[in-house]
C-alpha cells in the first residue's frame, strides 16, 4: 500500500447541478409539508409525510451528495456498488420521514424538534457513509475522526433547522429564501464528510464488478431524472392546493 492519498479535484458543474437539486427538493418538500399538519385523517397524513420525506430524503439530500460524489474525479476509476447505493437512498428517505413523522403528529414543540432532528441527523449522517461505502476502486478510503464528528453535528443541526422550518414556514418568498439555505446547509454536511475522507491507493485491489455504477454521465442522469420527478411533484402539489382553494372559495 502507498502511504499518500489520491487527491481529488471538484467537477464544478456536477457541483453546481447537486447545489440546484438540493434547492428544488427542499423547495418541493416545504410546500409538501404543509399538509401535514392540517391532514383530516392518518392516511392523509402519512401521504403527506412521505411525500415531504421523499423529495427531502431522495431528491434534496441524496441526489445532491450522489451527484457530489460524482464530482469528485481522481485519477483512477471509481464506480458504485448498486446495493448499497440504494441502501443509501432508503436510509435517507426513512430518515427524514422519521422526523417529519415525530415533529408533524400532534402539538409542535421544541422537544420533538431536538428528538426529530437528532435521528434525521444521525440517518443522513448513516447515508452519506454508506453512499461512501459504497464506492469500488482501487484505494481504501480513512477517516479523519474529528471531521466526521463535524460532519455529524453539521448533519444534526441541519435537520433541526429544515424540520423547523418545515412546519413554521409560509410563502413562496420565505419558502424559496430557506430552501436556498437548506440546500447549503446539504452541501455543507457532505463537503465535511467528503473533507474526512482519504483515498488510499492499493495496489492490485480486486474490485468486484457485480451490481456497480459508473460513467461520465451519471451525475447529469441522476440531476436529470430528479429534477423531472420534483419539477412535477411541484406542479401537481401547487395544483391541487389551488383546485382545493377554489373549491373552498
Amino acid at each position: 500500500m502507498h502511504d499518500h492519498a489520491i487527491q481529488c479535484t471538484q467537477d464544478p458543474l456536477l457541483v453546481a447541478l447537486s447545489y440546484l437539486v438540493s434547492v428544488l427538493g427542499s423547495f418541493t418538500a416545504l410546500q409538501l409539508a404543509v399538509s401535514i399538519p392540517v391532514a383530516r385523517n392518518t392516511g392523509q397524513r402519512l401521504q403527506s409525510i412521505l411525500g415531504a420525506a421523499a423529495a427531502l430524503g431522495i431528491g434534496a439530500i441524496w441526489a445532491m451528495h450522489f451527484i457530489a460524489m460524482l464530482a469528485c474525479k481522481m485519477d483512477m476509476q471509481v464506480t458504485y456498488d448498486l446495493p448499497l447505493t440504494v441502501l443509501s437512498a432508503i436510509i435517507g428517505l426513512a430518515a427524514v420521514a422519521a422526523g417529519l413523522a415525530i415533529v408533524g403528529t400532534g402539538q409542535f414543540n421544541m422537544g420533538k424538534l431536538a428528538l426529530a432532528g437528532i435521528l434525521t441527523g444521525l440517518g443522513v449522517a448513516g447515508m452519506h457513509y454508506t453512499g461512501m461505502a459504497a464506492m469500488r476502486m482501487p484505494a481504501e478510503i480513512s477517516y479523519d475522526d474529528t471531521l466526521v464528528i463535524a460532519s455529524v453535528a453539521v448533519a444534526i443541526v441541519a435537520s433541526c433547522v429544515a424540520l423547523w422550518l418545515a412546519f413554521n414556514l409560509r410563502g413562496w418568498v420565505r419558502m424559496l429564501g430557506s430552501a436556498l439555505m437548506m440546500a447549503v446547509a446539504v452541501c455543507g454536511m457532505h463537503y465535511t464528510g467528503m473533507a474526512a475522507a482519504k483515498f488510499i491507493p492499493v495496489v492490485d485491489a480486486d474490485i468486484a464488478s457485480t451490481g456497480i455504477l459508473g460513467g461520465a454521465w451519471l451525475g447529469m442522469g441522476v440531476f436529470a431524472i430528479a429534477t423531472v420527478l420534483l419539477s412535477a411533484t411541484l406542479v401537481i402539489t401547487i395544483l391541487r392546493r389551488q383546485k382545493r382553494a377554489d373549491i373552498a372559495a
